[in-house]
C-alpha cells in the first residue's frame, strides 16, 4: 500500500473461497459510514488489504521524561559525591565492610556466573527477538550500547583528567592488581550492556526482567567484594546506561507497534464477531485535548448491525503528554486526571463513563465489547450510530428543538453528577431521527465537583452560541436547566475554561474582528483627509497674508485634528463588536441580574507569572555570579562615604530623566510617576535580556497600556531610539573632540563583546544573502519604523515635548556620567581626578559597547571597556576598577530588586 493514500480506508479479511486477492480503499468524505452502502461495497469487492502505512517509528515523551529523569539522577549523584565528601566516604566504607564478610566461595560463584551471564543473556533476548521478527529493537540496543560506550569513555576520561578530587575518591579506588592504578569510574562493559537491554524493552517483559535484575545485583556484588569498583561508580554506571538507552529511544524513535486494520479483525473475532470491512474514520483536530480519542473504525458484520471499534494504543495515549501537564500545573481545583495513563486504566475509565452515561438517561454510543490487541493496544465496541456533528450541520437545521435536546443531554449527565469536559461540536452527534448523542465520553469525569458540572455548561453555551448566537443559546440553556445554574457558569466563562478548539475559534473570531475595527478607522481617517482636504482647497482662495489671520489658520488646524481624532474615535466605537463570551453573559445578566460576573481564578500559574520567575530567577543568577567578585571589604574600607551617596543620587536621578526622554516623544497624556516606575521595572528586565532589547519591549507594553495606539506606541519609542543614537554619537564626536582622546591608546573591547558582533555581522550576512530572509526583516523593519518620521513631525509641533524630550536625553546622560566621576572621586584623591569630558567620552564608549554586547544588561563588556577605557586616560587601576564595581552597582545590580517589585506590581495593576 502506498504511503500516500489518505486515512478513511477499508480493510477486509480474505475468505476461503476468494480464488484471487485484490486490494481496494474507500475514502469517506464524513466521518461516518451510511451502513447500508459501506454493507453493499464490502460485499461487491472482498478485498484482503490495510489501512495507509504507519510511522515506522514514534517518538515517546516517556521516553523524554525519563532521559531528563536519567540526567537529573547523574547530575544529584555527582553533586552529593563533590560536596558531600565524608558522606560518600562513610557510605563506601560501610558496604565494603558488609561485603567482607561474604563467603569465598559465594564470591567466587557469583563472579563466575555473571561474568557468563552478563554476555549470555543479551545475546538468548536477541535470538529471541529474531525469532519473532523484531530486528529494529535489536538495532536499537546495538546503538545504545555503542553510545554507552562512548560516554563511558568519555566519563572515565573526564574523571580522569578535570573532574575534582571528592568525585575521584567517589568513584574510583586503588586497583587491587596494580597498587599504582586506579579502578575504572564508570564499568566499561556493564553500562553498554544496561544500555542494550533497556533499549530492545527487556525490562517490559517480567521473566526477563527478573533474568535482567539477577546479572545486574550478580555482577554488582562481585565487583564490590573483590574491590574493584565502588557504590557509587555502581550507581553511576546504571544510571548512564538508562540514560543512554532513553535518550537513544527518544531520538530516533521507538519502533512503532500500533496494531494494524488486520489485527483489528482478528480481535473482533476473537471476542465473537464476524467481521467482513472495516473503514477508518479520520481524527478531527483537536484530538489531544484531553487525550487522543483513539482511532476510530467503522465495521461491517456478515449478520447484523454495524459496529463503531475505537482502538487506543501507547503512541496515541501520549499525543498531547505535555499540554496535559501543563493543564494540570496551571489549573487550580480542577481534575484532569493522570497525564499519562496505562492503557488498562484508560480502558476502564471509558468504559465506566459509557455505562454511566446510559444509566443516567443520556443518549451516548452503547458499548457492548472490549479487548485488548496485543501488549500495546486495546479496543473498544459500541454499537453503530449514524448521523453528523452539530460542527458538520448546517445553521438552518439547527432548530430550537434541537437546542433543548442538547441540554436534555447534558441535563442527564449533570443529575448524576457526570461531567463530559469536551462538550465541542464534533462530540454532539445529530441521528438519522433527530436525537441528540453525546459521544466522546473518554476524557469525562464520574462524581464530579461543582467546578467541574459548571465548566461543562460554560463550554456548551460556548459551543451553541459559535452557531446560533449568544441570545438563541442561553434562551435554550435557561428553557431546561433553569436561569440559576446557568447563571451560576458565569464565572466560568472564560477562555482558559474552554477546549483548545474552541479557544483557537475564538481567536481566529477575535482577529477577524480586530481587522474589521481596523478597516473602518482606516475608512473614516481617509475621508476626514479628504473632507479636510476639499475644505483648504475652498478656502485657499479666500485667504489674505496678514499675520492675524495665520493666528487664525493654526487654531483652525488645531481644530481640525481635534474633530479628525473624534471622528476616528467615533467610527471606532461603531465599528467595535462584543467577542462572543461577553455577548453571553450579557445576555445571562438580563435574565439574573444579581448573577456573579467576577471571573473565578482557575489558573494556579499564569504564564506571564512563570515567564516573572524564570527572568527573576535568571537575574539573581547574573547578580549573585558578579557580586561574588567584588571586593566589598576594599570598597566599604576606602571609599569617601559622601562621593557615594552622591553617586546613589545620580542614579536614582537617572529613572526621572529616563521617564522625561520617553514622554517627550508621546504627544499623547501619560502619567509621569507610572512612567518613572516602569523605568525603574526596566531595571530589571535588562537584567534578563540585552540591554538594547528589553528596554524597547518594556517601553512599547508599557504606552500601549497607557492607551496610545500600537502603532504609535512603537512609532513613540522608536523615534526615542532614534534621537537617542544620534544624541548620542553626537555628545561622542564632541567630547571625543574636547578631551583629544584621538590620541590616546584605542579602547580595545573584550572578546565577549568581539564575538558577539562578529555573530551579529555573520547574522547580518546571510540575512541580507537570502532572499526570503532579506524580504522578512526588511517588512518587519518598515512596519516598526513606519511611523517615525510622522511622530516626529506631531512632536515638533509641540515645542514643549521636544524640549522635555532633548532635556531627558541630556539629563539621562549626565546623570549616569556624574555617578561614573563620583564612583571615581569616592577612590581616588586631588591627584587621581580626571576631568568630566574625559569621563563622558569612557561612559559614551563603553555604554554603546554594551548596547552591541549579546549579554543581559552589558555585562562583562561594559565592565571591561570602562575599567580599560579609565586606565587609559590616566586613571590608576587601583582606582578604576572599585569605581566601574560601584557605578555598575548603583546603575545595573542594586536596581534588580526594585525593579522587580515595580515590575510584578504594574503587571498587577495591569499596566505592563
Amino acid at each position: 500500500m502506498h504511503p500516500d493514500k489518505a486515512e478513511g480506508t477499508s480493510v477486509t479479511p480474505a475468505r476461503p473461497e476468494d480464488t484471487a486477492e485484490t486490494a481496494t480503499e474507500t475514502k469517506h468524505e464524513q466521518p461516518l459510514h451510511d451502513p447500508d452502502c459501506a454493507e453493499s461495497d464490502a460485499h461487491a469487492e472482498r478485498v484482503d488489504g490495510d489501512e495507509p502505512l504507519l510511522p515506522a517509528r514514534v517518538h515517546r515523551p516517556s521516553d523524554l521524561m525519563r532521559l531528563l529523569a536519567g540526567l537529573l539522577a547523574v547530575a544529584v549523584l555527582l553533586a552529593i559525591a563533590a560536596f558531600a565528601h565524608a558522606t560518600t566516604t562513610g557510605f563506601a566504607q560501610d558496604i565494603n565492610k558488609g561485603t567482607e564478610q561474604a563467603p569465598d566461595l559465594l564470591t567466587k560463584f557469583a563472579g563466575f556466573a555473571s561474568s557468563i551471564a552478563i554476555l549470555l543473556v543479551p545475546v538468548a533476548f536477541a535470538i529471541e527477538r529474531l525469532i519473532k521478527r523484531d530486528g529494529l529493537r535489536i538495532a536499537d540496543g546495538v546503538l545504545a550500547a555503542v553510545l554507552a560506550h562512548g560516554v563511558t569513555l568519555a566519563t572515565d576520561l573526564w574523571v580522569a583528567k578535570a573532574a575534582p578530587q571528592s568525585i575521584q575518591d567517589a568513584l574510583t579506588k586503588v586497583s587491587p592488581s596494580d597498587i599504582h592504578a586506579l579502578t575504572d569510574p564508570v564499568h566499561g562493559y556493564l553500562a553498554p550492556v544496561i544500555a542494550y537491554m533497556t533499549a530492545v524493552g527487556m525490562s517490559r517483559r517480567p521473566r526477563w526482567r527478573v533474568v535482567l535484575w539477577v546479572v545486574l545485583l550478580l555482577d554488582a556484588f562481585t565487583m564490590l567484594v573483590t574491590g574493584y569498583t565502588t557504590p557509587f561508580s555502581i550507581i553511576l554506571t546504571i544510571l548512564i546506561g538508562w540514560t543512554v538507552a532513553y535518550g537513544t529511544l527518544y531520538a530516533v524513535g521507538s519502533p512503532n507497534v500500533r496494531p494494524t486494520g488486520q489485527t483489528l479483525l482478528a480481535g473482533l473475532r476473537h471476542v465473537g464477531f464476524h467481521p467482513v470491512n472495516a473503514s477508518r474514520e479520520e481524527a478531527h483536530e483537536g484530538a489531544t485535548e484531553n487525550g487522543d480519542r483513539g482511532r476510530r473504525y467503522f465495521v461491517t458484520l456478515e449478520d447484523g448491525a454495524p459496529l463503531d471499534v475505537t482502538v487506543v494504543d501507547r503512541e496515541q495515549q501520549a499525543q498531547g503528554f505535555f499540554y496535559r501537564v501543563w493543564r494540570r500545573l496551571t489549573l487550580r481545583g480542577i481534575t484532569t486526571g493522570r497525564s499519562l495513563q496505562s492503557l488498562r486504566q484508560a480502558l476502564e475509565q471509558e468504559a465506566l463513563l459509557a455505562y454511566a452515561a446510559i444509566s443516567a438517561g443520556a443518549n451516548a454510543p452503547k458499548l457492548i465489547a472490549t479487548s485488548e490487541l496485543g501488549p500495546d493496544a486495546v479496543m473498544l465496541v459500541y454499537e453503530h450510530v449514524g448521523g453528523r456533528s452539530l460542527d458538520s450541520m448546517p445553521d438552518a437545521e439547527i432548530t430550537d428543538e434541537l437546542l433543548s435536546d442538547t441540554w436534555r443531554q447534558v441535563q442527564a449527565l449533570q443529575s448524576r453528577r457526570i461531567a463530559h469536559r469536551r462538550l465541542a461540536g464534533d462530540a454532539i452527534l445529530v441521528d438519522r431521527s433527530g436525537n441528540v448523542i453525546l459521544t466522546d465520553l473518554r476524557g469525562g469525569e464520574i462524581a464530579a465537583g461543582d467546578l467541574v458540572l459548571r465548566m461543562d455548561i460554560a463550554q456548551m453555551l460556548t459551543t451553541l452560541g459559535l452557531r446560533v448566537g449568544a441570545e438563541r443559546a442561553v434562551a435554550s440553556a435557561v428553557g431546561v436547566l433553569g436561569p440559576d445554574p446557568v447563571a451560576d457558569c458565569l464565572p466560568l466563562l472564560q477562555p482558559i475554561a474552554l477546549t483548545r478548539t474552541t479557544r483557537a475559534t475564538l481567536r481566529r473570531l477575535g482577529r477577524e474582528r480586530a481587522q474589521r475595527e481596523r478597516e473602518a478607522v482606516l475608512e473614516a481617517s481617509s475621508k476626514a483627509k479628504q473632507l479636510r482636504a476639499d475644505d483648504a482647497a475652498a478656502e485657499s482662495d479666500a485667504k489674505k497674508s496678514v499675520r492675524a489671520e495665520k493666528k487664525t489658520e493654526k487654531k483652525t488646524e488645531k481644530a481640525e485634528r481635534q474633530a479628525e481624532k473624534r471622528a476616528l474615535d467615533e467610527a471606532l466605537d461603531e465599528a467595535r463588536e462584543e467577542d462572543l463570551l461577553t455577548q453571553i453573559r450579557h445576555q445571562v445578566l438580563r435574565i439574573r441580574p444579581q448573577a456573579p460576573v467576577e471571573p473565578a481564578r482557575l489558573e494556579r500559574i499564569r504564564p506571564r507569572t512563570l515567564i516573572s520567575f524564570i527572568a527573576g530567577a535568571i537575574g539573581a543568577y547574573f547578580l549573585l555570579s558578579q557580586l561574588t567578585h567584588i571586593d566589598f571589604g576594599a570598597i566599604v574600607g576606602e571609599a569617601e562615604w559622601g562621593w557615594v551617596g552622591l553617586a546613589v543620587v545620580f542614579s536614582a536621578l537617572s529613572y526621572v530623566a529616563a521617564a522625561m526622554s520617553l514622554l517627550g516623544f508621546v504627544p499623547e497624556r501619560v502619567p509621569f510617576m507610572r512612567t518613572v516606575a516602569a523605568q525603574v521595572a526596566g531595571s530589571f528586565v535588562k537584567i534578563v535580556a540585552p540591554a538594547a532589547v528589553g528596554g524597547v519591549a518594556l517601553n512599547t507594553r508599557f504606552l500601549q497600556r497607557a492607551g496610545v495606539r500600537p502603532g504609535l506606541a512603537v512609532a513613540s519609542v522608536g523615534a526615542s531610539q532614534l534621537f537617542g543614537m544620534c544624541s548620542h554619537i553626537l555628545l561622542l564626536l564632541t567630547f571625543g573632540y574636547l578631551t583629544g582622546t584621538e590620541k590616546t591608546p584605542s579602547l580595545s573591547p573584550s572578546r565577549t563583546v568581539i564575538a558577539g558582533l562578529l555573530t551579529v555581522a555573520v547574522l547580518v550576512l546571510v540575512v541580507t544573502s537570502i532572499p526570503f530572509l532579506r524580504k522578512f526583516v526588511v517588512t518587519r523593519v518598515r512596519s516598526l519604523f513606519a511611523g517615525v518620521v510622522p511622530r516626529m513631525l506631531d512632536v515638533l509641533q509641540r515645542p514643549r515635548k521636544l524640549l522635555t524630550g532633548i532635556g531627558g536625553m541630556l539629563l539621562l546622560t549626565a546623570c549616569f556620567v556624574m555617578c561614573l566621576d563620583a564612583s571615581i572621586r569616592a577612590f581616588g584623591d586631588s591627584t587621581t581626578s580626571l576631568s568630566l569630558a574625559s569621563v563622558a567620552v569612557v561612559f559614551l564608549a563603553g555604554n554603546a559597547l554594551g548596547s552591541a554586547a549579546p549579554t543581559p544588561g552589558g555585562v562583562g563588556a561594559v565592565e571591561a571597556t570602562l575599567t580599560v577605557g579609565l586606565i587609559a586616560i590616566g586613571l590608576p587601576k587601583e582606582v578604576a576598577a572599585p569605581a566601574v564595581l560601584l557605578y555598575r552597582l548603583l546603575t545595573l545590580w542594586l536596581p534588580v530588586l526594585p525593579g522587580w517589585l515595580f515590575f510584578n506590581h504594574l503587571t498587577r495593576k495591569g499596566a505592563l
